[in-house]
């Protein structure tokens, strides 16, 4: 189990290239990659969002880059001499034919340098490129490592939460057990102070029981909620993302406990109830942080 929340950095220096690449996530509905390349990058972002997509599943994700040149490196597009040199003579020769006694300027050899500038985005952007990926897989690891312990914590912590929901719900079926006793008692007190005697209708006073029993029994409501406490156990194991079934299991989680606490009709375990869905809610918290 995974959180969504987590954050990596990864440093690369290579070719004289320093790269720094930084992953920020918290928790959302999809995965929503915000990213942030450096200009001469900015072709590349399809291939970050790809890289995203493969190694995270939901999530709010904010991603830096940064590209730096080590002290001493050239910041600057190869120059092909070859080329220069042949459109330097290229004007020399066009002076001569003119006439023209000027001689040939830098800055008039320049106005042709697309001609002899190797191009920034097909060569150093590219060896840009090689050196943020890298460090984009690096991030990416630590990134994973760091979701994945707090993913351990969060498990840790709801699986002891819902053991004190069906610690709590033990205690439930147990107080629940008592109360027919008690209110068949209570129920014959009452007939017997409005009838003022002691003669009372022992099968009229069963059928009120049973109509009342009825109402009182919170088995089904137990049974469900027994069942859905298991399969949260389970879902805390597995292998994949478990996010969305752990926020709709919450849910139904929450509806039979509030089943139980309106049917019981019980001091006890109103104040139990109460304690379980303070635990649940918890749960709930923590489970939106899973991806």
């Amino acid at each position: 189990m995974k959180s969504m929340t987590g954050f990596a950095k990864s440093e690369i220096n290579d070719h004289g290239i320093h790269a720094i690449v930084e992953i920020k996530s918290v928790n959302g509905r999809y995965l929503e990659p915000t990213i942030k390349l450096p200009r001469t990058l900015s072709s590349k972002e399809i291939e970050v969002r790809d890289m995203l997509r493969k190694a995270l599943n939901r999530g709010s994700v904010f991603v830096n880059v940064q590209v730096e040149y080590a002290e001493g490196e050239a910041k600057i597009p190869g120059i092909n001499i070859g080329k220069a040199k042949a459109i330097h003579d290229m004007l020399k020769q066009l002076q001569q034919e003119l006439q023209i006694d000027n001689q040939v300027h830098l800055n008039q050899v320049l106005t042709f340098s697309q001609h002899f500038i190797e191009s920034e985005k097909d060569d150093i952007a590219e060896m840009q490129w090689n050196v943020v990926r890298e460090a984009m897989k690096q991030a990416l690891k630590a990134l994973d490592t760091a979701r994945t312990n707090e993913g351990n914590e969060l498990s840790a912590d709801m699986l002891m939460r819902i053991n004190m929901i069906e610690q709590s719900l033990g205690y439930v079926e147990e107080r629940s057990k008592t109360r027919i006793p008690e209110e068949r008692e209570r129920l014959r007190q009452k007939l017997s102070i409005l009838l003022d005697n002691d003669e009372i209708e022992e099968h009229r006073l069963n059928q009120e029981i049973i109509i009342l029993a009825d109402k009182l029994d919170v088995s089904e409501e137990s049974v469900r909620l027994r069942s859905h406490i298991k399969y949260f156990r389970e879902l805390l194991n597995d292998a994949e993302p478990i996010g969305r079934k752990l926020n709709f299991l919450t849910q139904e989680l929450n509806r039979e406990i509030n089943t139980i606490g309106s049917k019981a009709n019980d001091a006890d375990i109103a104040r139990i109830v109460v304690g379980m869905k303070e635990e649940l809610e918890r749960i709930r918290e923590q489970a939106q942080n899973i991806e």
